[in-house]
């Protein structure tokens, strides 16, 4: 009964998407597979004579008619196996699953004249008994299987409907532990088609995008080979749906947006403009490849570094630094290990060094360079003890350490061997849960599960605690200040907080509101 309700919400939807039914023997009649219009009384009786079949004959379609949307036109009624277009012909074939779908599919056409593009197209019982086409088609099979994806009897009607006819994805990258930019989603989405424009933004504290192709089959065999992938080895995943738009309005060319075909777009108020050296790279992307094992889309991590930054920074060059400069600290209140804790949410501090003569600066020496750049990206222009800090790279290499014997006054220290790295075990579930900073923090490893004594806790760190929530097994929690500085304030405090019993809490940023 649910199946046939489906079927019944999908002819509804037809009706009131289509033109109502015209007068049998009105408008033009159908013709022959000869792509003939008109022809003698016989061989138009001959075609209306036609047996049934489960493959079916659409003409007239329109120039610009996509596979996809000749597959939509046979959804309703059952499942779709097969299709062939001619092109030049303006025709199509459409192999249904059963002859009683193509039967139910013809005469529903019959009393309702179909669409595509809002121009009327013509469906007929073909001679053909199957399709017999190249199976090793790839843009075919994905088209197919594209649409067996929203096939379901659960599916929604309207998302069925959309979903084969959107040329626009949108995508959501989960464990973000390197940086994904506009650049990097071009090189890896152009391998499937042409992309034309790209719209990227954070919502829910995570990095999303809006990439439009030139055709929705190309959408398609994307979603298919990518949704699930990781970008790089176990972390930055693709979350792939398809986009309800069709078309993306793109203002300004720059980091955040980009419109491949209107080079001409002004880059917008405080926004970079596109580098030419940037773009003369970005088409030749080969020059910006590296191996990287289990990398979806092979850049190096140079590359990668390089196209967060604005800027292309090959290997051996600056830019390509695991020290990051940071300025405008709170000379006051900072110190080496609130650089490390803080720092510590995106990767393995190796050293930091509060510089002796100008202690509103430190220098912080990451393990790679790629989580430089990750911190850089997630804590520029963050508030620190009440100051804006400004995280830039720098052109050392490494953090030195003092001379023995020399006294810095406990300005640098080497954490090389800290037992609260987050990232030195492989796989760590640490790397699937990188996220920027949020009023929201994530609390674990909690010994006793009272409400009143964690919320007392971080208040007494200097903020107000807004929401407090645990989770099912009460060993972990959700709190939420009421606002980003104060939960950095909280963060560097308390994570690896001594709870007694020898038990210390974990603090990092989380996604999630409560």
């Amino acid at each position: 009964m649910f199946v046939v309700k489906q079927k019944l919400e999908l002819l509804n939807l037809l009706e009131e998407a289509l033109p109502g039914p015209a007068p049998r023997g009105s408008g033009p009649r159908p013709a022959d597979e000869d792509g003939a219009s008109n022809g003698s009384d016989s061989k138009k009786l001959r075609v209306e004579e036609a047996p049934p079949s489960r493959v079916i004959h659409i003409r007239k379609l329109p120039n610009e008619a996509s596979e996809t949307e000749v597959i939509a036109l046979g959804l309703p009624f059952g499942k779709v196996t097969n299709i062939l277009t001619l092109k030049g012909k303006n025709q199509a074939f459409l192999e249904m699953g059963t002859e009683e779908a193509a039967i139910t599919m013809v005469n529903y056409y019959t009393t309702v004249t179909p669409h595509i593009r809002n121009a009327p197209v013509f469906i007929q019982y073909s001679n053909h008994k199957e399709l017999k086409t190249d199976a090793t088609n790839q843009r075919t099979q994905a088209v197919l299987q594209a649409v067996s994806a929203v096939q379901s009897p659960s599916s929604d009607v309207q998302d069925v409907l959309a979903a084969v006819s959107s040329p626009v994805l949108r995508i959501i990258i989960d464990n973000m532990f390197y940086p994904v930019t506009l650049d990097v989603l071009q090189q890896i989405f152009s391998k499937f088609g042409t992309v034309m424009k790209i719209i990227t933004f954070t919502k829910n504290n995570q990095f999303q995008a809006l990439l439009q192709f030139s055709d929705p089959t190309n959408a398609h065999q994307a979603k298919l080979a990518l949704d699930g992938q990781n970008i790089y080895n176990s972390c930055c995943t693709l979350r792939i749906d398809f986009s309800k738009l069709v078309n993306l309005n793109v203002k300004y060319n720059n980091d955040k947006s980009r419109d491949y075909t209107r080079p001409e777009l002004p880059a917008g108020d405080g926004q970079p403009a596109l580098d030419p050296t940037v773009a003369a790279f970005s088409k030749d992307s080969n020059s910006l490849l590296g191996k990287i094992p289990g990398a979806l889309n092979p850049l190096s991590a140079a590359a990668a570094a390089a196209a967060a930054a604005g800027r292309v920074a090959l290997a051996g060059q600056a830019g390509s630094s695991g020290v990051l400069l940071v300025s405008n600290l709170n000379e006051e209140m900072v110190t080496p290990q609130s650089l490390f804790t803080l720092f510590g949410v995106y990767g393995d501090v190796q050293r930091v060094k509060i510089l002796y003569n100008k202690k509103d600066s430190a220098l912080i020496q990451m393990s790679d360079s790629n989580q430089a750049q990750l911190a850089m990206s997630h804590l520029n222009g963050q508030k620190m003890y009440g100051k804006i800090i400004r995280v830039t790279l720098s052109k050392h290499q490494t953090v030195a350490l003092p001379r023995d014997g020399l006294d810095d006054q406990g300005l640098t220290k080497d954490y090389a061997n800290s037992p609260l790295h987050r990232f030195k075990k492989p796989g760590s579930k640490n790397f699937q849960n990188i996220f920027p900073p949020s009023a929201t923090l994530h609390l674990s490893n909690i010994p006793f599960p009272s409400t009143d004594d964690l919320r007392l806790l971080f208040s007494n760190a200097g903020g107000t605690v807004k929401a407090f929530k645990f989770f099912q097994d009460r060993k972990m929690a959700l709190i939420q200040m009421s606002t980003v500085e104060e939960a950095i304030q909280a963060l560097i405090d308390l994570h690896n907080y001594n709870m007694g019993a020898n038990q210390h809490l974990r603090v990092s940023f989380s996604k999630s509101t409560i």
